[in-house]
């Protein structure tokens, strides 16, 4: 669970982030969660942006894509979200403050 301080902290590096997921019409596809579990392990935040003809809220995206991933949901405004993920196998990874 991340604290208030934290989430305030990956909010600010999701911005200068690219949006790299998009989710359509098709919704939440195996390969969709493939991806975002990919891009997580790589780069531990992610960036996402429900469609205009998606079905799905952007609020409902960012809770089930970060339970499918094991993820922390950090913020979802309008179209956008953004996930997080710890992986400690990254040398260089996100320290968050405590």
């Amino acid at each position: 669970m991340l604290t208030s301080k934290q989430r305030s902290y990956l909010k600010g590096i999701a911005a200068k982030e690219d949006t790299i997921i998009h989710i359509g019409k098709s919704g939440i596809t195996d390969n969709l969660v493939t991806q975002a579990r990919d891009a997580l392990k790589a780069r531990e935040i992610i960036k996402g942006k429900v469609l205009e003809n998606s079905l799905l809220s952007a609020r409902e995206v960012c809770e089930e894509l970060a339970g499918l991933c094991s993820a922390e949901p950090v913020q979802f405004i309008g179209s956008k979200f953004v996930l997080y993920k710890k992986n400690s196998e990254l040398e260089n990874g996100i320290k968050l403050p405590r």
